[in-house]
């Protein structure tokens, strides 16, 4: 396992809603940072740069995977040719760059005037009724706000 805790209390189940919740704060704090601040740059500059930024993060994103397949591709022929201390290196590289688009994809969220909670709510929103029904406090979007795009599945 990758990942620890800095101090003796129980680990909760997950720990992805509260650092979301700390990074959506910090972003939102960034709007008042002044240009020195990288985040206040996306937030209040040219929204071109951060969409290009965020496709970029994204390809490298797909990058990154696509080298761990090809790692376990020439394991798979060859069990002993790939060095676990590469493939994890390799995964390593695929984390990092998932943070960076999710940390770009939040500073657009909150560009666009979108919470986090009502991103939380897009999500559940695409959960079945059962799935639903096995959590507490799941927070939805009103029926009113639910626009699926410009295209039709």
């Amino acid at each position: 396992m990758k990942t620890y805790l800095s101090d003796d209390r129980p680990q909760p189940e997950s720990q992805i809603g509260a650092a979301l919740e700390s990074l959506a704060h910090t972003i939102h704090e960034r709007r008042d940072a002044g240009e020195k601040s990288y985040t206040y740059r996306l937030l209040m500059g040219d929204l071109d740069k951060l969409l290009k930024k965020l496709v970029e993060e994204a390809h490298e994103t797909t990058l990154a995977a696509k080298d761990i397949a090809a790692l376990d591709a020439v394991a798979a022929a060859k069990p002993d040719a790939v060095d676990e201390k590469l493939r994890s290196a390799e995964v390593d590289h695929l984390r990092y760059e998932a943070g960076d688009v999710v940390y770009h994809l939040m500073v657009l969220l909150e560009r666009c005037g979108i919470s986090l909670d009502e991103f939380a709510a897009e999500m559940n929103s695409r959960m079945t009724e059962d799935e639903i029904s096995l959590r507490q406090g799941v927070v939805l979007l009103k029926p009113e706000h639910i626009n699926r795009g410009h295209h039709e599945e």
